[in-house]
């Protein structure tokens, strides 16, 4: 399945793709769906409204997640570019709700910043509580995949050891479009394409299976620390080709067009515009 939060008037709705029809789940959100015990069998039985999937007003798939983790150093070749060694565990990092926008909405470029780049990621989304999860019960707990562009200003991240700063701002991360569930990308552990393009030039290509640390060790990592809940994300890193470790370096201006896409999942598409 590939499911969905839409906007509609007065709020927002959870949908399932329907070839090109958008059909109602009775919940607000895909967080809310998630919630509950049976929401795959849910999601794949309701009947409800429909709208068009064309020119839909998708929001980031979930818009209130209790936590957004993100993994930093996940890809070898991203590693070797960025000047650092293999990871003997996962580096990890924080996003807030506010710092996530939908798959289509424009980015606004800081005015604080000369320094805006670019970050594809594959981002695992929970359908289950879990705590301290074995293998099996990681692997059951990921209700799908979707896409995130992990939009970095990357002078503010290097300010100091800890990148947060750079990595939080304001409506900056598209998610989205879709949650595609695990059995239509080849399991919890998928190998698939990803890439970032500005303006018609390919600037990341990469695959999912070269990751370091995969969504299953992922989510057994993460819920060790702390109880991963419904609806919460896992940004999974990003390849090499981001603007910064380029020479020379290249940012995000304003007037771009971004797309961050993967194989089977779907892409974000986002221009990005100066802050008036």
């Amino acid at each position: 399945m590939k499911l969905a939060t839409l906007r509609v008037e007065g709020g927002t709705r959870a949908v399932r793709l329907d070839g090109d029809t958008l059909v109602d789940l009775g919940y607000p959100d895909l967080g809310a769906l998630f919630a509950q015990d049976d929401w795959a069998a849910h999601a794949a039985q309701a009947t409800g409204e429909t709208w068009p999937a064309d020119g839909a007003d998708l929001a980031p798939v979930v818009p209130n997640p209790s936590k957004v983790v993100c993994v930093g150093h996940n890809y070898t070749n991203h590693i070797k570019e960025m000047g650092r060694e293999l990871p003997a565990y996962p580096t990890l990092f924080p996003k807030f709700a506010d710092t996530l926008t939908g798959p289509a909405d424009p980015i606004v470029k800081p005015p604080e910043t000369d320094a805006l780049d670019w970050e594809v990621e594959l981002v695992v989304v929970v359908g289950k509580t879990v705590r301290r999860a074995g293998e099996d019960e990681a692997g059951a707990a990921i209700a799908g995949f979707t896409v995130m562009n992990d939009i970095s200003v990357r002078d503010w991240q290097f300010r100091t050891i800890e990148w947060t700063q750079g990595k939080i701002w304001q409506s900056s991360t598209p998610v989205g479009p879709y949650v595609v569930t695990p059995d239509e990308v080849g399991g919890v552990r998928p190998a698939l394409e990803v890439k970032t393009i500005v303006d018609g030039r390919v600037m990341q290509r990469d695959h999912t299976g070269t990751l370091l640390f995969d969504p299953v060790a992922l989510v057994r990592y993460i819920s060790t620390i702390v109880q991963l809940n419904p609806g919460d994300l896992i940004a999974t890193g990003t390849p090499a080709g981001v603007g910064h470790a380029r020479d020379p370096k290249v940012y995000l201006t304003g007037g771009e067009t971004v797309v961050t896409e993967i194989a089977g999942l779907g892409a974000c598409v986002n221009q990005i515009v100066k802050d008036s």
